[in-house]
């Protein structure tokens, strides 16, 4: 499977658009990264909780009763017929759904083994796919094994926040990054990255890379795209 990292940031590197003014700018900027997203032709994105809780289309949801069964720790396939997909990394199972898919993107939630049997049985009951990667902590390579032996992915576009995104860098699992540097200096202190990789996990993550190709889109705008060496 290959994992490409498709981002918009500030030329300081940042991803928070909110905090860059000039709404219709912003709305180019967006129109450009979606554009690029489309070019891949991946047939799955995938995001961290914080991210996907903008896409969930349920509040935080009331557990199903389990009855005192307990729910086994296996891969659950919502919807086999589908052909692409939008992938939560949901450790402890916070986010809610209605339905189980996003704009016809069907919903994997990759979970910890941790997780409440009720949430299973909810997720079970709105035909949310899911797999499990680790006990405790998620295991991201163990996560994209189990999509690759479930699912039919073989490119993912990885679209942060900082923290999978940090998370997928320090476990040295994304293929290429394909970055769009918009002309906007953010300047807030803190603000979220492109990658952030917690102080606890950090142990120099750092990557070299190697430029396959740079060009100038409308407004601006720079698409860059690396390998990684």
């Amino acid at each position: 499977m290959k994992v490409i990292c498709h981002m918009l940031a500030s030329v300081d590197g940042k991803i928070k658009l909110s905090d860059w003014g000039e709404a219709l700018y912003n709305q180019s900027f967006s129109a450009l990264y979606e554009e690029g997203h489309a070019s891949f032709k991946a047939e799955a994105w995938f995001c961290g909780r914080v991210t996907m809780s903008e896409f969930a289309n349920a509040e935080i949801p009331v557990l199903e009763s389990t009855t005192g069964k307990k729910v086994d720790r296996k891969a659950f396939i919502g919807d086999p017929k589908a052909t692409s997909f939008a992938i939560a990394a949901d450790s402890m199972g916070k986010l809610g759904w209605k339905s189980n898919d996003i704009s016809g993107d069907h919903i994997i939630e990759i979970l910890t083994e941790s997780v409440s049997d009720g949430y299973l049985l909810y997720l079970q009951k709105r035909k949310v796919s899911y797999i499990f990667a680790g006990e405790d902590e998620l295991d991201l390579s163990l996560a994209l094994k189990a999509l690759e032996k479930h699912f039919p992915i073989k490119t993912v576009l990885l679209e942060g926040g900082g923290t999978i995104n940090g998370g997928m860098l320090k476990a040295g699992l994304i293929d290429e990054l394909s970055l769009l540097i918009a002309p906007v200096v953010d300047g807030t202190t803190g603000g979220t990255s492109v990658f952030d990789v917690p102080g606890y996990l950090s142990g120099a993550p750092g990557r070299h890379l190697q430029l396959i190709s740079c060009q100038t889109l409308a407004d601006e705008v720079i698409w860059l795209r690396y390998a990684f060496k």
